[in-house]
C-alpha cells in the first residue's frame, strides 16, 4: 500500500481520568494522536440491527488501517474526521500486518 491510499483522517483517543473538586473522576478521553492519516472500509450491511431498551440501534462496523504505531489497544476510541466526524469504539485488538509496517484493526459506531 502506497502512502496515498491513507485518503482520511482519524484521531486516536484513550480514556483519561479528571481531576476534579470532588476527586478523580472517569469518563473523560485524551487524545492519543490527532488527525492521522489513514485508511477507512466501512464493511457490508448485514443482521446490524437491534432493539435495546425499545430504542432501535444500528451498528456501523468498519476496518481502519495505519502505519505501525505502538500501544495501541482496544479499549481507546477513534474519531473519524468525515463531512461530520464519527466516533467510533475499536472493536478488536490491532493487528500488525508485515513486519512493523501497518496495523489494522475493527471499529464500530452505534446510531439510533
Amino acid at each position: 500500500m502506497k502512502g496515498g491510499d491513507l485518503d482520511r483522517r482519524v484521531t486516536i483517543q484513550r480514556p483519561a481520568t479528571v481531576d476534579t473538586e470532588w476527586g478523580p473522576q472517569d469518563g473523560a478521553w485524551e487524545d492519543v494522536v490527532a488527525r492521522l492519516p489513514a485508511q477507512v472500509w466501512d464493511n457490508l450491511p448485514s443482521q446490524s440491527e437491534s432493539v435495546q431498551g425499545g430504542l432501535r440501534l444500528a451498528k456501523r462496523p468498519g476496518r481502519v488501517r495505519i502505519r505501525y504505531m505502538r500501544g495501541l489497544s482496544s479499549d481507546m476510541r477513534i474519531i473519524v474526521h468525515d463531512e461530520e466526524d464519527r466516533v467510533c469504539e475499536m472493536s478488536s485488538e490491532p493487528a500488525e500486518i508485515g513486519r512493523r509496517e501497518w496495523i489494522e484493526f475493527t471499529i464500530q459506531d452505534f446510531s439510533s
